[in-house]
C-alpha cells in the first residue's frame, strides 16, 4: 500500500479522492468501482437480514485518516463518523507524531472472558475447589465444541474462578471465568456458545446451578499499549510557544486523572477517534466503549486512559492504555458490504494488529483535543467544520455553499436559523449563480492551440466518416527561450514535468516523443532552448489536450525562430504529432486546436473541411468523469473490433455519419430538441461500439434526469468527458454534476 501522507486530500472532490487512493495502490479497482458507484452501501434487503423490524437504511460519511506510522508501518485509516473535527483533528495528530517516527504500539493477546454465574450450592468453597479440579475436563469440552479454532491455535486457555460473598437474596455466586482466545474473530458468538455447551458439566461438578453464561466486554486480557512522543516545536501556535503548550496538555490530562466528570470527557474524545474505526471495521462500537470505560474504573475511582508526561529531553510524551477486542473474520463483518472495503483499504493482517492500531487512533485524538483545550481551545477548532454542517442542513446549494458557510462564521451565531436567513441574503443579492460554472477564455497572449469537443462521429471519423466539432475557449500555450544550458528543457509545471530531452533517446511517454519529431522535422535539435507550456485544457478527459499541446508548441517554436509556418503547416505537423500519441488519428484534433472553429470534418488528403454557421448559440454542458480517457487504448479496441467483423461495424459507422449529416442540418436550423434528440441517439451507437463507461453513463443519466435534452460522450472515450446540451437550464445540470463529485464547466457554441 501506499504512504498515508496525501498532500491536499481534503481540498479534492469525493471522486478526485477516490481517484487518488487508487493511482497510489490503496483501494483496487472493485473497490474503486463501489466507492464511486454507491455499490458499497447497504441495501435494505440486506439490512432486512442483520436486524429486526427494518424500514430503511441510515447512512454515515466515511473518511480517511491520514498520515499514521504505527510501528514503522504507514497507515490510511478508514472512520466512519457525522461528528466534524475528528478526522481533520487525528490526521493533524498523527502528522505530528509521524514527525518523530510515529507511534509505538503492543498488544498482549486476543482473549475473551466467558463468564458462568453459579447459585445455589450448598458449599462454596467446595464447589470453587471441584471446578479448579476438573479444569482440564471443562477446558477440553468448550474446546471440543469449537475444533477448528482449537486446531487453529485459539479456543479455551484457562479458567479462573472467583467467589461473589452475599451478592444477592440467594447467597454468595460463583463465578467462573473460561479464558478464550479468539485469534482474528470477534469471538462474541464463540465465547457464548462455550459457555452455554459447559454449563451442564458445571452443574454437576458444583453441585449448584448455572444461571447467566455470556461473555464480558471487559476484555483487560487485550491490552493495547500506545505511546508517542511530540517535540515542542511542533506544538506551537496561536501565539503558544510549545512549552506552553505542553504544559498546558499536561495540566488538562491530570485534571482528567484527577476527577472523573472531567474523565468522562476525556475519555469520550479518545472514544471518538477509535469508534469511527471500529464501525468502519464491521467491529461492535458498542463493546469497545464498554470496555474502555469499565477500565477507566478499575481502580475504585473513574480516570482518564491516557497519561502525559514532559520527558527527559523535555519534550512532550504521552501513551494510553486500554482494553480492545476486535477481531478481521467472520459473518458481522462480512454483512456489511464497505467492510471489506474499509479493512483493504487499511491493510492489517491481523486482529492484533487492528487493535494496535486503535490504540494510536485512540492517543492521537486525545492529543488533538488536548492542544485545542490548551491553546485555542475546542469551541474554536470545532467552528469552522460545525459551520459546514449547519449550513448543510439549512439547505444550501453547492454554488453558494462556501460563501454561506463564511457567513455564518462571522456572524458567531453557528445555528441553522441564521444559515437559512444568510442563503435567502445570498440569494437576493444575485449570487446564486457561481461565475466558475462557465469557462473563462484563455487570454490570446501566447502561442496557444485550442482544445475541442465531438458533437457527433466519435470513432467513424477515423473509417472515412464525418464528425462535427466544436472547439473549446480552453487552449494549450507555450513559450520558447533561448537557454544556457546544453539541449532541449521542457517545464510543464502544473503536470509536474521538468525533462531534459536527448535526441534519439528512448523515451517513456509520447509528450517526448512527439517533441522528439517535431523538433527534427523543424531542424530544431541543436538549438539549446527552454520550452515552457501553460496546459488550460484538462489532460486525458477527450477535450483534444494532446493536439493542442502539439499546435501549441509549434507556434512557439515558429515564433521564436521565425519559422513562418502557415495553419496548414503546422496542422501536418500536429497530425504527425497526433498519429505518435493516438496511433491511427482522424485529424480532426489537430484541425480544431490549429484553426478554433465550429466544423463539420471527414477525413483526407486535405480534409473535407466545413466551417459551421449554427442558428442560434448552443450552450454546452462538459462533465468530467476523473477517469482518464486513453484515447490510443480505446482508437486500438474499435480497431481490433472493426477487424473481426467488419460488416458489423461498418454499418454502425455509416448509421453514426447519417446521424451526423442530420446534426449539421439542425445545427443550422437552430432545432435544439432534434439535436439533442441525436445526441442520445449517437450515445447508443458509442455504447455499442464499447467505448463508454460506468462513470460516462453516470454523468449522462444525471444530466438527462436534470433536464438536458441531449448527453453524450465526447473523444475516445473509456473515461474522459460527456457534453450535455442545456439551451435552457444549463446551470441547474452543471451543479447536479458537481454535487454528485463531478467537475463541471458550461460554454457556448456560437
Amino acid at each position: 500500500m501506499a504512504g498515508s501522507r496525501i498532500s491536499g486530500f481534503y481540498k479534492q472532490s469525493v471522486q478526485e479522492r477516490l481517484r487518488l487512493l487508487h493511482k497510489n495502490g490503496s483501494i483496487s479497482d472493485e473497490d474503486l468501482r463501489q466507492l464511486r458507484s454507491g455499490l458499497a452501501l447497504l441495501t435494505a434487503d440486506a439490512a432486512d437480514k442483520m436486524v429486526e423490524n427494518v424500514v430503511g437504511v441510515f447512512g454515515l460519511p466515511m473518511g480517511i485518516g491520514l498520515n499514521f506510522i504505527v510501528n514503522d508501518k504507514e497507515y490510511l485509516i478508514p472512520m466512519v463518523v457525522e461528528e466534524p473535527s475528528i478526522i481533520a483533528a487525528v490526521s493533524a495528530a498523527a502528522k505530528k507524531a509521524a514527525e518523530t517516527g510515529g507511534f509505538i504500539s503492543e498488544s498482549n493477546g486476543s482473549v475473551l472472558i466467558g463468564q458462568i454465574q453459579v447459585v445455589d450450592f450448598k458449599n462454596i468453597s467446595r464447589a470453587k475447589q471441584a471446578v479448579l479440579q476438573n479444569k482440564d475436563e471443562i477446558i477440553n469440552l468448550a474446546n471440543s465444541l469449537h475444533p477448528n479454532m482449537a486446531a487453529r491455535g485459539g479456543g479455551a486457555k484457562d479458567l479462573e474462578v472467583r467467589i461473589l460473598s452475599k451478592a444477592s437474596a440467594r447467597g454468595d455466586m460463583l463465578i467462573i471465568h473460561l479464558l478464550v482466545d479468539v485469534k482474528d474473530a470477534m469471538g462474541a458468538n464463540l465465547v457464548n456458545s462455550m459457555c452455554e455447551g459447559v454449563a451442564s458439566l458445571v452443574e454437576k461438578i458444583t453441585g449448584g446451578k448455572v444461571f447467566l453464561r455470556i461473555l464480558s466486554n471487559l476484555a483487560d486480557r487485550s491490552i493495547v499499549r500506545s505511546s508517542c512522543t511530540i517535540p515542542n516545536r511542533l506544538l506551537a501556535g496561536n501565539g503558544f510557544s510549545g512549552e506552553e503548550v505542553r504544559d498546558g496538555i499536561i495540566l488538562a490530562n491530570d485534571f482528567a486523572l484527577a476527577d472523573p466528570y472531567r474523565a468522562a470527557t476525556h475519555n469520550k474524545g479518545i472514544m471518538n477517534g477509535i469508534d469511527p474505526v471500529i464501525i468502519a471495521t464491521g467491529n461492535d462500537w458498542r463493546a469497545a466503549e464498554a470496555a474502555a470505560h469499565a477500565y477507566a474504573a478499575r481502580g475504585g475511582k473513574y480516570a482518564a486512559l491516557t497519561k502525559w508526561y514532559k520527558d527527559e529531553n523535555g519534550n512532550l510524551a504521552g501513551n494510553i492504555e486500554i482494553p480492545i477486542r476486535v477481531g478481521i473474520v467472520g459473518g458481522p463483518l462480512e454483512s456489511n458490504p464497505a467492510v471489506p472495503a474499509a479493512m483493504r483499504l487499511l491493510g492489517v493482517k491481523s486482529a492484533k494488529e487492528l487493535a494496535e492500531v486503535l490504540g494510536a487512533v485512540g492517543l492521537a485524538q486525545n492529543l488533538s483535543a488536548l492542544r485545542a483545550l490548551a491553546s485555542e481551545g475546542i469551541q474554536q477548532g470545532h467552528m469552522s467544520l460545525h459551520a459546514r454542517s449547519v449550513t448543510m442542513a439549512a439547505g444550501a446549494r453547492s454554488d453558494i455553499f462556501e460563501e454561506v458557510v463564511e457567513k455564518v462564521i462571522a456572524s458567531s451565531e453557528i445555528k441553522v436559523w441564521k444559515a437559512k436567513e444568510i442563503i435567502e441574503e445570498v440569494e437576493k443579492q444575485g449570487k446564486s449563480t457561481p461565475s466558475d460554472l462557465y469557462i473563462q477564455p484563455t487570454a490570446e497572449n501566447l502561442p496557444s492551440g485550442y482544445g475541442k469537443i465531438i458533437m457527433f462521429g466519435e470513432h467513424a471519423v477515423v473509417y472515412g466518416k464525418h464528425a462535427i466539432a466544436a472547439p473549446l475557449p480552453l487552449a494549450m500555450q507555450a513559450e520558447a527561450f533561448d537557454s544556457k544550458h546544453e539541449g532541449i528543457h521542457l517545464i510543464i509545471s502544473r503536470w509536474g514535468v521538468d525533462e531534459y530531452l536527448r535526441k534519439g533517446a528512448k523515451h517513456k511517454y509520447s509528450i517526448f516523443k512527439s517533441l522528439d519529431m517535431i523538433l527534427d522535422k523543424l531542424k530544431l535539435h541543436n538549438q539549446n532552448m527552454q520550452l515552457e507550456v501553460y496546459p488550460h485544457v484538462p489532460r486525458a478527459m477527450g477535450l483534444g489536450g494532446s493536439a493542442a499541446l502539439a499546435v501549441a508548441i509549434i507556434r512557439a517554436l515558429s515564433q521564436k525562430y521565425k519559422l513562418k509556418l502557415s495553419n496548414e503547416e503546422i496542422s501536418s505537423l500536429a497530425y504527425a504529432s497526433e498519429t505518435i500519441v493516438h496511433g491511427n488519428a482522424s485529424g480532426i484534433d489537430n484541425t480544431l486546436a490549429v484553426y478554433g472553429k465550429f466544423i463539420r470534418f471527414k477525413k483526407g488528403n486535405p480534409p473535407d473541411l466545413k466551417f459551421l454557421k449554427p442558428r442560434k448559440k448552443i450552450r454546452i454542458v462538459i462533465g468530467q468523469t476523473w477517469v482518464e480517457s486513453l484515447t490510443a487504448k480505446m482508437v486500438t479496441k474499435v480497431t481490433d473490433a472493426w477487424k473481426r467483423n467488419k460488416p458489423l461495424y461498418e454499418d454502425l459507422f455509416t448509421k453514426i455519419d447519417q446521424l451526423t449529416a442530420q446534426a449539421e442540418i439542425a445545427v443550422e436550423a437552430g432545432n435544439m430538441e432534434q439535436l439533442g434528440e441525436l445526441m442520445n441517439i449517437n450515445q447508443g451507437y458509442l455504447n455499442a461500439l464499447q467505448v463508454s463507461s460506468r462513470e460516462i453513463e453516470e454523468l449522462v443519466h444525471i444530466a438527462r434526469s436534470n433536464g438536458a435534452l441531449g448527453a453524450k460522450l465526447t473523444g475516445g472515450g473509456g473515461g474522459g468527458a460527456i457534453i450535455a446540451l442545456c439551451p435552457n437550464n444549463a446551470e441547474e445540470v452543471a451543479l447536479a454534476m458537481r454535487g454528485a463529485g463531478f467537475k463541471a464547466m458550461i460554454t457556448d457554441i456560437k
